[in-house]
């Protein structure tokens, strides 16, 4: 089974948006705290947050999950269910 990523570069995704944390926390209707637990990986989005999320960064849900890359700076490993 091929390990799924999530791609830790919300922050870079949001600077490119132009958007402050708290611009996005308020568009995603969360604390400014989450969206930084967000982009540390402290946490993450919850499943039914990812398409109001790639709105907001202007991506797709895909461009947020990368699928057997080996970059381990800039994602986090999810368990397989």
């Amino acid at each position: 089974m091929a390990e799924v990523k999530i791609v830790n570069g919300l922050k870079s995704r949001r600077l490119a948006a132009g958007l402050s944390q708290r611009q996005l926390a308020e568009l995603m209707q969360v604390t400014q705290g989450a969206i930084a637990n967000w982009e540390t990986g402290a946490a993450y989005p919850r499943a039914s947050q990812l398409p109001a999320l790639a709105k907001a960064l202007q991506c797709s849900i895909d461009d947020l999950y990368e699928e057997g890359s080996t970059d381990e700076s800039t994602q986090t490993t999810l368990a397989p269910a």
